[in-house]
């Protein structure tokens, strides 16, 4: 079957997202490593992705972990800095393929709030044409069900869509359901896999 979409993650995709290297350079290596096995960021930043509210969740965590409550509400209030910076060979491949009339979807565990705080400084966020953002959507990646829901929501399934992801958990899920995929390493191996792909030359994929 021909590509009728590309499907692009954001986070190490398109924009950076490594909160472990933000907060090495703030507060140093070893305070961060303890930081993070203290308190369960990953896991907080799941429920925001999957829709709890950004503010309040980062709220109740400093009062819940008051020895850890300046590092915290670092991570509230530079967020913005933790999702840096943007790649921006591929914020050119999703114009690219545009461009050519080739759909382009994004597909990402992203809460509600922090999607519109990114979206102010990355403007491609806003330039999907169809988005399936997790916090709006309840479920988070590696769920089947948010593949359902972007199957459902664009009447396009298995290779008809091609996937990108730096995480192999999502490239699994995806790949079960029969969609083309690539496991996001750099944006020129994701480049490349769309000119053999045919979506676009050498020249359009720089």
């Amino acid at each position: 079957m021909t590509i009728k979409a590309v499907v692009f993650d954001i986070g190490n995709v398109l924009i950076g997202w490594q909160p472990e290297q933000f907060f090495d350079s703030v507060i140093g290596a070893d305070r961060r490593r303890a930081f993070f096995a203290a308190v369960d960021l990953h896991g907080m930043n799941d429920g925001i992705d999957a829709g709890d509210n950004f503010h309040d969740v980062l709220h109740q965590t400093a009062q819940d972990n008051p020895d850890w409550a300046t590092e915290i509400n670092i991570w509230h209030d530079r967020w913005i800095d933790l999702a840096a910076p943007l790649i921006d060979h591929s914020e050119r491949l999703m114009y690219a393929l545009q461009t050519k009339g080739i759909p382009v979807f994004s597909l990402t565990n992203f809460g509600i709030q922090t999607y519109d705080i990114a979206a102010e400084v990355y403007p491609f966020m806003r330039k999907f044409d169809r988005d399936f953002i997790s916090g709006h959507m309840g479920v988070i990646k590696p769920d089947p069900t948010i593949y359902q829901m972007l199957e459902d929501g664009s009447g396009l399934s298995g290779d008809a869509l091609i996937f990108a992801d730096d995480r192999q958990d999502n490239i699994d899920a995806a790949k079960a359901r029969g969609w083309q995929t690539h496991l996001f390493e750099h944006p020129k191996g994701w480049a490349d896999r769309l000119v053999a792909e045919g979506l676009l030359t050498a020249q359009e994929a720089t």
